[in-house]
C-alpha cells in the first residue's frame, strides 16, 4: 500500500498555480525524496499532505484514507523554518509538544528526555530555546517531529544548520526509523544525500511532476556515460580527445560526459601519453545533481 498517494492535485494562488496536476504515490517504509528548485511547487504539496492547505481540484491520501485531521496526528513535520517557542525552555517545549500529539505528561518527558540525551542536549534541557545555536535547535525540531513516534514522517531541509557530524547523526536515525517502519518523505536541495538514502524520487519544475520514479532505475536509465577521474597533472588530456562532451572540474576530481560510441580507454591512452597520474578511472551513470539541472534547466546530464 502507498502511505501516500496524489491524484491529479492541483493548488493556485490567485493567478499563480503553484502545483499543477500532480500525481505521485509514496511506497510505506520508503525514503522518498520530492525535489525540485525553488518556487517549484515541493513545499505547497507537502501543506497539502498535512492539510495546512487544501487542494482545489484533486485528491490526496495518507496511511490509507483522504486527509484529515486524524491522518494529521500521524504525520511528524520538520517544516524549513523553524517553528519553535523561543522563549520556552527546550524539555518544557518537547513536553509541550508531545502533549499536542496526545502524549500524557509522563510519557513526552520520558521520551524528550532519551532524544535529548541520544542527540546530545540532555545538558540543555532547562536552557531556553533561544540559547541555544542554530543546529541544536534543528535537533531539537528534530526530536518534536518524531517525539510521538508517527508513521510518516515530512522532513523539509532536515540537515539545515548541521555540521557534518550532526547531519550523520540524524542522517543514521532517519534510516533507523525506515527500518522499523516509518515512511520518509525527504526534501532538500542536496543531490548527495537524496542519492544516498532515497528508494525513489520526484523531481517537480513549476509545479509539474517532470521526473519520477525509482531512484535506481532513473540513473540506470541515462547509462554509464560519464567517466570519473582523480588524477594529478595536466587536465588538457580531457580537451585534445574530441571523445568528451563536457567536463565538471572538482581539483583533483573530473566528470566528463563522453560523446555517443566514445571509447573511455582513448581517454586513458591519452592521460598516460602526457604523464597524468591517474589514480581512480571509473565508468559511471550521472549524478542525481546533473539530472537535476537536465530536467530544470534543460542542459544534458554528464
Amino acid at each position: 500500500m502507498d502511505a501516500v498517494a496524489l491524484e491529479g492535485v492541483t493548488k493556485r494562488f490567485d493567478t499563480l498555480t503553484a502545483v499543477n496536476n500532480l500525481s505521485l504515490g509514496i511506497r510505506e517504509g520508503a525514503v522518498f525524496g520530492l525535489l525540485g528548485p525553488n518556487g517549484a511547487g515541493k513545499t505547497t504539496s507537502l501543506r497539502m499532505i498535512m492539510r495546512v492547505l487544501i487542494p482545489d481540484e484533486g485528491s490526496i491520501q495518507v496511511l490509507g484514507e483522504p486527509v484529515s485531521e486524524s491522518t494529521q496526528d500521524r504525520i511528524g513535520y520538520l517544516p524549513e523554518e523553524r517553528g519553535l517557542y523561543t522563549k520556552m525552555k527546550v524539555l518544557e517545549h518537547l513536553r509541550f509538544l508531545g502533549a499536542l500529539k496526545g502524549l500524557s505528561e509522563t510519557e513526552a518527558t520520558k521520551r524528550a528526555q532519551s532524544w535529548l540525551e541520544r542527540l546530545e542536549l540532555a545538558g540543555w534541557a532547562d536552557k531556553k530555546v533561544q540559547d541555544l545555536s542554530k543546529g541544536m535547535q534543528q535537533k531539537v525540531q528534530f526530536i518534536a517531529t518524531v517525539i510521538h513516534k508517527p508513521p510518516l514522517l515530512i522532513l523539509d531541509e532536515p540537515f539545515t544548520g548541521l555540521d557534518p557530524v550532526n547531519a550523520t547523526l540524524i542522517k543514521d536515525i532517519m534510516l533507523e526509523l525506515r527500518e522499523q517502519g516509518s515512511t520518509i518523505i525527504l526534501s532538500t536541495h542536496r543531490m548527495e544525500q537524496v542519492e544516498m538514502m532515497c528508494d525513489a524520487i520526484c523531481l517537480i519544475n513549476k509545479g509539474r511532476n517532470v521526473l519520477n520514479g525509482d531512484l535506481r532505475a532513473i540513473k540506470q536509465s541515462y547509462g554509464k556515460n560519464t567517466l570519473r577521474i582523480e588524477y594529478s597533472g595536466d587536465s588538457d588530456f580531457l580537451e585534445g580527445t574530441g571523445l568528451v562532451e563536457k567536463v565538471n572540474h572538482f581539483g583533483a576530481v573530473v566528470e566528463a560526459r563522453l560523446r555517443p560510441g566514445a571509447d573511455p580507454q582513448e581517454i586513458l591512452r591519452a592521460a598516460l601519453q602526457r604523464s597524468v597520474r591517474v589514480s581512480r578511472f571509473e565508468l559511471v551513470e550521472p549524478p542525481l545533481n546533473d539530472i537535476f539541472i537536465e530536467k530544470v534547466a534543460g542542459v544534458p546530464p554528464g
